[in-house]
């Protein structure tokens, strides 16, 4: 199922929830919606629904409107971050509920149970009630639930907040799997923006009530068209800190206190003659090296196991930077910082909009 988000906009009396929402889904692709607390990924995904009716705007199945439809003739799947389960129910009598609301024959009925619930690695607890479940066996129990079903597009609002952090892992792998498997149109709430990236074919990305962004995890990583996404995506964040971009013999530079780098001409004339810009980097585009090109003061060292994760400073300025662990760095020491500015990005600080990638 195709899904088109057309100016779709959600008033709460003054609060604004989301605002002007513009997004195509294809059919069979698994979409993030991706975003903080408060930012109306969830109210965006309750107007799919249609649990929610939109103030404005349109929700369009395969080119056809369905502000008109109630939830239950959209023909979706919904897990809910609560599982919402019914406790005094067994997981047979939990999956095949929607069934029965449908009037489907008990033989029929019995059959695609037994069958989602195999899929789900969950066919020998179909006697037992939520409370005698693990929370991995409850998540289960709910995804087979919606998939019963057989809808033509799935919904999950947050489905994995409640589990533990191995169990999350693995939960994210088989979910991935058996939406590649199924082809069914997938969108997924989330905060986590590892979910995120891990998970979705493609991840729009949310901001009080705006789109910031909807791409590619690996374009929303190198390419970052705003200054909050570039902040959002990626663990540990992007560094950022403001610089003059200038041009001096052909070569351009970017300075601040401590600081004169060159840029690669394919990004700094974007970023030139424009007064205070802002420059990104991630971490793991700065290295410490005996020749590199800013001498800082380790300020904070953060043990990470694989990495050591460096706060260093200079002048004003504070950089993070993943270091190899057998460097053994300590707190105060002097070190200097390569960075990789053919990896740097550059933002408006007013738009708060990239130099690079927008126009």
């Amino acid at each position: 199922m195709k899904v088109t988000l057309e100016r779709l906009t959600k008033h709460f009396g003054k609060v604004v929830a989301a605002e002007d929402i513009d997004l195509d889904i294809g059919d069979g692709e698994f979409v993030a919606l991706l975003g903080p607390s408060g930012c109306g990924k969830t109210t965006t995904l309750l107007m799919i629904a249609g649990i929610y009716k939109p103030t404005s705007g349109f929700v369009k199945f395969d080119g056809g409107v369905v502000n008109h439809l109630p939830p239950k003739d959209r023909n979706i799947g919904m897990v809910f971050q609560s599982y919402a389960l019914y406790p005094h129910m067994t997981v047979f009598d939990n999956l095949t509920f929607p069934l029965k609301l449908k009037k489907t024959p008990k033989e029929e009925m019995a059959q695609r149970a037994q069958r989602v619930a195999d899929m789900m690695g969950i066919g020998h607890l179909m006697d037992r009630k939520p409370a005698q479940l693990s929370g991995g066996q409850q998540q289960r129990v709910a995804l087979g639930r919606a998939l019963v079903k057989e809808p033509d597009m799935l919904l999950f609002d947050e489905p994995l907040s409640n589990l533990d952090a191995r169990l999350r892992l693995s939960m994210r792998g088989e979910i991935k799997r058996l939406q590649m498997d199924l082809g069914i149109t997938s969108i997924y709430v989330t905060h986590d923006q590892v979910e995120a990236m891990t998970m979705a074919d493609r991840i729009a990305v949310m901001n009080e009530g705006l789109l910031q962004a909807c791409a590619t995890p690996d374009d929303l990583y190198d390419r970052p068209e705003t200054l909050f996404v570039a902040g959002f995506i990626g663990n540990p964040p992007m560094n950022f800190t403001d610089v003059e971009v200038v041009r001096e013999n052909g070569d351009y530079h970017a300075r601040r206190e401590a600081f004169d780098v060159l840029v690669p001409a394919e990004r700094g004339e974007k970023a030139a003659g424009k007064g205070s810009v802002i420059l990104g980097i991630r971490p793991e585009d700065v290295t410490l090296q005996e020749e590199g090109d800013v001498e800082a003061e380790i300020y904070i060292v953060e043990p990470l196991g694989r990495d050591d994760l460096l706060d260093c400073r200079f002048g004003g300025a504070a950089v993070r930077v993943l270091a190899d662990p057998k460097l053994r760095t300590r707190i105060g020491d002097h070190v200097r910082l390569a960075f990789n500015m053919h990896k740097v990005q550059f933002f408006d600080p007013q738009t708060e909009k990239s130099l690079l990638w927008t126009d």
